[in-house]
Formats: C-alpha cells, sequence, structure tokens
C-alpha cells in the first residue's frame, strides 16, 4: 500500500506511458516480466515512482542497441529497486553492452563485405555460400531445419 507522503510521488500507468512515449501495453508487458514494478492504491490502480521513468528510459535505449529484453532484466536486477539508475550505474551496463556492440558492428561488417562479394557471385549455393553455410557446417549436421534449432549459429 502506498503511504500519505508518497503519493505525490506516485505515477499512473496513463501518466508513465505519457512521459516515456511507452504504450500502456508495453508497461504492463515490462512488469509482467520484472522489468519494472509498481504498487497499487486503495483502489488497485497501479501506481509507478519517478524512478520508472529513468528505467524505462533505459529499457527501450537498451532495445534498439538490440539487446534482448531477458539480457536487459538481468542487467535491471544489478540496480537498486528504491532510487533511479545513476550515471555509474549506466556505466557500468555500457561498458558490458559496448563490448558486445562492438563485437556485433565486427560480426556486421564482415557480413556486409562477403555480402558485396555475394552479390557479384550471385550463387547462393547450399553448400559453398560464404554467407549461408560457410565451409558446409550445416551439411554435417544432416538434413533438416537447423536454423530453427535453439540456439543455431551457421558460423
Amino acid at each position: 500500500m502506498i503511504s500519505a507522503e508518497n503519493v505525490h510521488k506516485q505515477l499512473t500507468v496513463g501518466e508513465v506511458a505519457a512521459r516515456s512515449g511507452v504504450a500502456v501495453t508495453a508497461l504492463h508487458f515490462y512488469e509482467a516480466k520484472g522489468l519494472i514494478r509498481s504498487q497499487r492504491n486503495a483502489g488497485n490502480q497501479r501506481r509507478y515512482p519517478r524512478e520508472v521513468l529513468r528505467r524505462v528510459a533505459l529499457i527501450k535505449v537498451a532495445q534498439r542497441l538490440g539487446i534482448p529484453l531477458a539480457e536487459i532484466g538481468e542487467a535491471l536486477k544489478q540496480l537498486p529497486d528504491n532510487r533511479a539508475p545513476t550515471a555509474a550505474d549506466w556505466k557500468v551496463l555500457s561498458e558490458k553492452w559496448s563490448r558486445e556492440l562492438d563485437e556485433r558492428i565486427s560480426q556486421l561488417m564482415l557480413l556486409r563485405d562477403r555480402l558485396n562479394g555475394c552479390i557479384g557471385c550471385g550463387c547462393l549455393s547450399m553448400e559453398a555460400c560464404p554467407l549461408r553455410n560457410q565451409g558446409d557446417v550445416l551439411g554435417e549436421k544432416g538434413p533438416g531445419a537447423h536454423f530453427l534449432e535453439a540456439g543455431a549459429d551457421p558460423k
């Protein structure tokens, strides 16, 4: 339950949605996934602390970077619940994510460079294409839809 002195610090789900630019349904989804938290008032309506705005902003930035929600959730567990994330908190998260983004950028640049060569070739061979099946690693796995397997990586 929310105490009387904290009522003025609480935001409705509509206010959080308006201020963050995130749909109410997305906020409910984030809450269901444990990324944000609310309390219920006497009328059983959700009320969010103001700090949730910073958390939602962090979630949206991380999503734009391509970071999966599960990973975002793990990162948010490292942050204290009783205050907004600070610049120091963000630095810890951003350093980890920066390394991962550098790796992803390298992979995308390699893909881009190979794609340019592949466009000229045009083969898109299932056995030999360096983009689709480099070294025919999928052939070693036998027949079937290997890309649909959990964690499948054709490298």
